[in-house]
């Protein structure tokens, strides 16, 4: 007798990859073989997306080069700049991102072509292209203008500049730029396994990407940290403690705890809880921070579970002055290094993805004519 299938694929192997591994007993994320608490406040978020769409971080002129290539590739084509105002004022966040990706392609002058070096050029104008797309959404939607990008800028800073409308500081920068580090990729997860199933029928690049933005808007995948904001924005500080257990007791799930494959702390939280508690300080009102620790230890004293990397992003997406319903916008902004990534590696070693499904529906059914039913 077969084997009843996994519910959920887990732990079923999908695809071989170079680009990421975890090891879920030890708490560990790598990109090709790099440990993240390495890269995290080291690699800079560019030469994070060139190590996992080039296969190595660059040198010096290198990474230079890269910088050129996105900088070129930020400007908008016709079609998407177009539609901006109007996506903008039906669509919410992520809804108007599939979109304005999709639109996207058909501005891209490699459109027609899925061959290696078309791929690395689209994967590079994608992750130069996101945060503008996430920017001049927010102020299309708002009636505002966001600066124009900066070529000396970093794409963190440019975002965040964008987005604020006021020059980040410094360390607020470095801050964003190990979030999106931190984001990057994250091996087989719902958006990436979704690109690489679209790119395995040998679909083109803007086409898996679209899949991918779709799947990370559910609440279950990218949607999850706009949901720890809400969640806190709707508790008294002095009241968290109670409002969790009384949650948990009901049979409530509190987002951003938890996860498919880490069985100890996810190593991503280990950084941004770190980075919200130095944002909550310098800001002068810690209240997230602090909220956001209690219910950290009423979660595992209740029920053992870790936070993963969406809790505490939102306190620090919310002391950067990011609007909550970007939240997940921004995860795409990261995320884009990796699903393109993904993309490159599926063409490069291509096969249809098929699995089997297990019937359980009726069997021997017996048709009748209309009149007869």
């Amino acid at each position: 007798m077969a084997d009843k299938p996994t519910k959920g694929l887990a732990d079923v192997v999908a695809a071989s990859t170079a680009l990421s591994d975890i090891d879920g007993k030890a708490g560990r994320l790598f990109y090709r073989g790099y440990d993240i608490h390495d890269l995290a406040g080291r690699a800079t978020f560019e030469e994070t997306a060139h190590l996992l769409q080039r296969g190595k971080l660059p040198t010096r002129s290198e990474l230079d080069a890269y910088g050129d290539e996105l900088a070129r590739g930020r400007e908008l084509g016709a079609l998407v700049s177009a539609n901006i105002a109007e996506i903008a004022e039906k669509q919410k966040p992520m809804e108007a991102l599939r979109s304005l990706v999709s639109l996207s392609g058909a501005d891209d002058p490699d459109k027609d072509s899925i061959a290696p070096d078309a791929n690395l050029r689209k994967a590079a104008r994608l992750v130069a292209q996101q945060p503008l797309l996430v920017a001049r959404y927010h102020a299309a939607r708002t009636g505002a203008e966001a600066p124009e990008p900066d070529p000396s800028l970093s794409i963190a800073a440019n975002f965040l500049l964008q987005v604020t409308g006021r020059t980040p500081g410094p360390r607020e920068v470095e801050i964003f730029d190990e979030c999106l580090v931190l984001h990057a990729d994250h091996t087989m997860n719902a958006s990436t396994f979704a690109a690489r199933v679209c790119a395995a029928t040998l679909s083109d690049m803007h086409s898996a990407i679209v899949a991918a933005i779709g799947t990370l808007k559910g609440p279950l995948h990218g949607g999850a940290n706009e949901q720890v904001m809400k969640t806190l924005e709707s508790l008294s500080p002095g009241g968290v403690a109670q409002a969790v257990r009384d949650k948990l007791a009901a049979g409530e799930k509190i987002m951003g705890f938890g996860h498919r494959v880490y069985k100890t702390e996810d190593p991503r939280a280990t950084h941004l809880r770190r980075m919200s508690a130095e944002l909550g300080e310098s800001s002068g009102d810690d209240t997230y921070y602090r909220m956001s620790k209690e219910m950290e230890e009423v979660v595992f004293e209740t029920k053992g579970l870790y936070p993963n990397v969406d809790f505490y992003a939102a306190s620090v997406y919310h002391y950067l002055g990011i609007p909550t319903d970007l939240f997940t916008p921004v995860f795409s902004i990261s995320r884009m290094s990796g699903w393109t990534a993904h993309v490159i590696e599926q063409h490069a070693d291509n096969r249809l993805i098929r699995p089997d499904s297990e019937y359980i529906g009726e069997t021997d059914q017996k048709w009748k004519p209309i009149e007869e039913r």
